[in-house]
């Protein structure tokens, strides 16, 4: 017992001892198992892979990283940063108003069930959701139903016949893919949002009315400003979970590779381990620059 004292009274008089021995092995762990995995697999992005016999060789080069500017796998890395891009930006205008609401307007159980309504899709499995939408989507859906009671037939066809974002139905265009994952990814924005515009304190907004502004500068100039640290927290989720989805592209949308698929496809299909591995330096690059955007706007302390 004098021991466990003794030990006791130098962890008190040390904190930052017993912090890092708290720490050490969650540390350890982390570092071991997933940064040591994530090492090994982009080391596997230098082997060589042979067309011919299908087989892996530890003979060293840079051919698979070269290879991901020839025009084919750009045109996949930059399709997905467009579509990872516009999700984040449509899923930040369509949550705001969602998040203002549930934060200015809401108490007890009021807000109890707008955040149930909001995380509710997330306790769908996500498989079962992308499915559904590509019944909602298909030609003769729910989706078809409503655009013809509204008799806009003739929009959607047009916009279905414009390049790059149409298709022969919603379920194989890009806005159909890229509504589904707006859909899908739009309560990580929704929360991030509502948590920053809840922290605002109300005297700022009587000050801006005291002041003589209208609502509309109040917006502009006080509410928008000070939660671009929850958009821009929200957009880390949006953008990063976009950016390495595989499913959403395999099952929605036209013909065509997105990063995550590709690496699928890389590793299961042809078992191309080495450009694979190549692949997922890819996303690893872009959220690490995405992440160092964000952070000069506050998303860390929104977080």
């Amino acid at each position: 017992m004098s021991a466990l004292r003794g030990l006791a009274d130098v962890l008190y008089r040390r904190p930052n001892l017993y912090l890092a021995l708290l720490l050490i092995p969650p540390l350890t762990w982390f570092g071991a198992i997933y940064l040591g995995s994530l090492l090994n697999l982009l080391w596997q992005g230098f082997y060589t892979f042979d067309d011919f016999t299908m087989a892996v060789t530890p003979d060293l080069t840079l051919g698979n990283f070269a290879a991901l500017f020839n025009p084919s796998n750009f045109d996949i890395i930059l399709r997905t940063l467009c579509m990872a891009v516009a999700v984040s930006l449509a899923s930040a205008v369509l949550a705001f108003p969602i998040a203002y609401y549930m934060a200015r307007y809401t108490r007890g159980k009021t807000k109890a069930f707008f955040y149930i309504a909001v995380m509710m899709p997330m306790w769908a499995s996500y498989i079962v959701k992308t499915y559904a939408w590509t019944l909602l989507l298909a030609k003769g859906g729910v989706a078809q139903w409503f655009v013809h009671q509204l008799h806009l037939d003739a929009l959607l066809q047009a916009v279905l016949t414009v390049p790059g974002v149409g298709g022969s139905t919603l379920s194989t265009s890009h806005l159909g893919r890229f509504m589904v994952f707006v859909y899908i990814w739009l309560p990580f924005m929704i929360l991030p949002i509502q948590a920053s515009l809840e922290r605002l304190p109300p005297s700022l907004l009587q000050a801006s009315a005291d002041l003589g502004a209208r609502p509309g500068q109040t917006f502009m100039q006080v509410i928008l400003p000070l939660s671009i640290p929850g958009i821009a927290a929200g957009s880390i989720f949006t953008f990063s979970l976009t950016l390495g989805d595989f499913i959403v592209p395999q099952l929605v949308g036209p013909p065509g590779y997105f990063i995550g698929s590709m690496v699928y496809a890389q590793q299961g299909a042809i078992g191309n381990m080495p450009m694979a591995a190549a692949f997922t330096l890819v996303p690893i690059v872009l959220i690490a620059l995405y992440l160092s955007i964000v952070k000069r706007l506050g998303a860390f302390d929104a977080l």
